[in-house]
């Protein structure tokens, strides 16, 4: 596929990439399908038998009608050990996000940016203000929670966001310092911890807030199944807060909101709690010793992450969006920048954690597209020792690649979506007049964004 006809179809899809049917269907990616470094989704499970156990249901799943979400609800919460009164299921998080908004969002909301699209979007979309913190990428986006404090009392925000990792940087805070950060807040209207992707974290054994979140009269924690469990065709996640919160939340749902899809994963669960918790030490490991082969990549600057996904800096001259187009019209790998994401730039993107082999491909691939030359493939050794030698975990810190290489003309030299300059003067204006402080130059090509609304926003139209 052609890659004007590639950036068109990315163009369309605004804050999100086009799906991977629609990239499918248009004939996009080299011969061999596509390797998918873009939807941050476990690839371990559900598990081949299981997958054969739900392809022997399909007639009765596509025919006949779920159990009401009361039903499903009761099921997840005995094998999770929550207490149904506590729990609100959606189908998929980003449901849950929308009646969150329509409820409880009153006047105005809070949220550290670069972060998922659906905390700011949604919130402007129906009206609201949403006060954006940037993350400083001279602190590798990391999240002062003190600073965040600060900053919502300037702004007098009602409603603040975090999302624990953070999307797309995969950045974290410990549990103490999230609950130091609710005490600060408990007199907000309202406080979301996005945990979306905590069940991949693994900084500290149980790093989750929800126990303490159904204390607490203001806090709601949001959690994904689709993500954890690699089914995001699927569509369920699920909430955790006080009754009052969570009854709210039910009673706004429809009773059939949940599928039969759903329902018959969720109550597969029980029987599968250990290939689950394999796959997940599985991504883990993967996450070490793929965030160490992006950082042998000369020029590549790659940031902690504890989520299923690691964000990466380009080299100097690179364009995120060009290369994109690239890597999947050439060698048929999709990868997501961040062009689009409000605080962040086309010199970053988000590459999902995937097995070996297909990591193989992703280095080969940018090797190829970035530097004109095939990279090094390592092979993971096979023995115990040496293979836990090879996943020691390293230092948390982001690691600078080697002296960057010559400028690459061939991923600069493609349209824009907008005037980067106009763009940039504009976020910085803004930014001041927020309060956020100036924003830091990236190179000759900074802050851009495919949505329309955003752009308005940002250059203070």
């Amino acid at each position: 596929m052609a890659g004007s006809n590639i950036t068109q179809l990315f163009r369309a899809s605004t804050a999100h990439s086009p799906s991977y049917f629609t990239l499918n269907r248009a004939g996009a990616g080299a011969a061999g399908g596509i390797t998918d470094f873009c939807i941050p989704c476990n690839p371990y499970f559900p598990t081949p038998a299981m997958f054969d156990e739900l392809g022997s249901r399909l007639r009765d799943i596509l025919t006949y009608y779920p159990s009401g979400a009361d039903t499903i609800t009761a099921e997840l919460c005995q094998v999770l050990g929550l207490n149904p009164q506590t729990v609100a299921m959606g189908n998929g998080s980003t449901e849950l996000i929308t009646w969150i908004d329509h409820l409880l969002v009153h006047e105005s909301l809070a949220v550290p940016v670069p972060t998922f699209g659906r905390w700011t979007d949604q919130p402007m979309e129906t009206g609201k203000r949403v006060d954006m913190l940037l993350l400083p990428e001279a602190h590798g986006f990391g999240l002062d929670p003190e600073a965040f404090v600060r900053f919502i009392r300037s702004r007098g925000s009602r409603v603040a966001v975090i999302c624990n990792p953070n999307n797309p940087d995969g950045g974290f805070l410990p549990k103490q310092q999230v609950l130091a950060l609710l005490d600060a807040l408990q007199d907000l209207d309202l406080v979301v911890v996005d945990e979306s992707f905590l069940e991949f974290a693994d900084a500290e054994p149980e790093p989750s807030v929800a126990a303490e979140a159904v204390l607490r009269t203001n806090v709601i924690v949001l959690r994904s199944l689709g993500k954890n469990f690699g089914l995001h065709g699927v569509r369920f996640g699920y909430l955790v807060s006080n009754p009052g919160l969570a009854g709210k939340v039910r009673s706004a749902l429809p009773k059939w909101n949940l599928n039969s899809f759903a329902e018959t994963v969720v109550f597969m669960l029980k029987e599968h709690r250990q290939e689950y918790a394999d796959s997940i030490a599985r991504s883990r490991r993967d996450r070490e010793e793929m965030t160490w082969r992006l950082s042998r990549l000369p020029g590549l600057t790659v940031y902690p992450s504890q989520g299923n996904f690691v964000y990466v800096r380009l080299p100097q001259g690179a364009d995120g969006i060009v290369l994109r187009d690239r890597l999947l019209s050439e060698h048929g790998v999709l990868v997501r920048d961040c062009s689009n994401k409000v605080g962040s730039s086309s010199r970053f993107l988000r590459l999902v954690v995937r097995p070996q082999q297909d990591v193989d491909r992703l280095i080969g691939a940018l090797g190829q597209v970035l530097y004109g030359q095939q990279q090094e493939v390592v092979e993971v050794p096979e023995t115990p020792e040496a293979t836990e030698a090879a996943w020691a975990p390293r230092p948390r810190q982001f690691v600078p690649a080697p002296a960057a290489p010559p400028a690459l003309p061939e991923l600069t030299d493609q349209p824009r979506y907008a005037p980067t300059a106009m763009l940039t003067r504009g976020y910085q204006e803004t930014a001041s007049a927020r309060g956020l402080g100036p924003v830091r130059a990236r190179g000759e090509r900074d802050y851009t964004s495919g949505i329309a609304a955003v752009d308005r926003l940002i250059g203070g139209a």
